[in-house]
């Protein structure tokens, strides 16, 4: 199904009946991502998922968009399906925006479930830092006049090994957009939480590491940390059918069995 928020085309699914519980995916993914959740939860929930915009269906934004404009789509986008005090369920970049949401009290929300995710700036190691400025220092001599036409391709290759998996699978204004996300530091938000919050991490994940979600526990007035152990990133993947038994059983008195 399609609705226009923000003035863009937006993709959305509906499942099941009962109380609302909204998915929202991680940077790069879209509402396929959470198939494996939604052929679990649909029995006991109205699971709502969209793609953000620049994902999946949904068309990509016209600006450059930060953690905020992402924020106030995702409200918008539940204020016109009339949806109030749903469950929230986040993965990575989903997790991001759930936490600016309610940390901004931009939303009510019954309970939270955060998966893997993203919002504490990553603390950076002086390779990397060598590699973003290394990477700069390239691309501003490559856009001198008198070489610009000449080293496209030169420049193309800078950005493949500097950048990170992210950078590179990102296209057009989608890069500038993932820059500025992901330097948007959410610390200050976690207090403002005040819903139970259950965080599910695994144990190996590179990408939001296991000390975020253990600082994120401390931080939150009400949150509960549970690791998976072996599983990585896409935790909610690696060992789907733990992870559906232990949010459910956090999620049981919604549940409409």
């Amino acid at each position: 199904m399609d609705i226009h928020i923000k003035g863009l085309k937006t993709n959305y699914e509906i499942w099941g009946e009962g109380k609302e519980l909204v998915m929202l995916h991680g940077w790069g993914a879209n509402t396929n991502s959470f198939k494996p959740l939604v052929d679990y939860f649909s029995k006991f929930f109205k699971v709502i998922l969209f793609d953000f915009p620049g994902f999946g269906k949904t068309s990509v934004p016209r600006d450059v968009w930060g953690i905020e404009d992402y924020s106030a789509f995702t409200v918008e986008f539940l204020e016109k399906l009339e949806v109030k005090n749903p469950i929230l369920l986040g993965h990575s970049f989903g997790g991001r925006v759930i936490i600016h949401m309610l940390g901004n009290k931009k939303i009510h929300a019954q309970k939270v479930i955060l998966v893997d995710s993203a919002g504490i700036k990553p603390k950076r190691s002086l390779y990397y830092y060598l590699k973003v400025y290394s990477f700069k220092f390239v691309k501003n001599v490559l856009q001198i006049p008198m070489w610009r036409e000449k080293t496209k391709a030169l420049l193309q290759r800078s950005r493949e090994f500097f950048g990170s998996r992210d950078y590179k699978n990102a296209d057009g204004i989608l890069r500038s957009i993932m820059v500025k996300v992901v330097n948007e530091d959410l610390k200050r938000f976690l207090p403002h939480i005040e819903v139970p919050t259950l965080l599910i991490w695994g144990e190996m994940d590179e990408s939001t590491p296991l000390r975020d979600g253990k600082f994120m526990e401390k931080r939150i007035p009400d949150a509960g940390l549970v690791v998976l152990k072996g599983a990585g990133h896409f935790s909610y993947l690696d060992r789907t059918h733990e992870f559906n038994v232990i949010a459910h059983h956090f999620l049981k008195p919604e549940s409409r069995e």
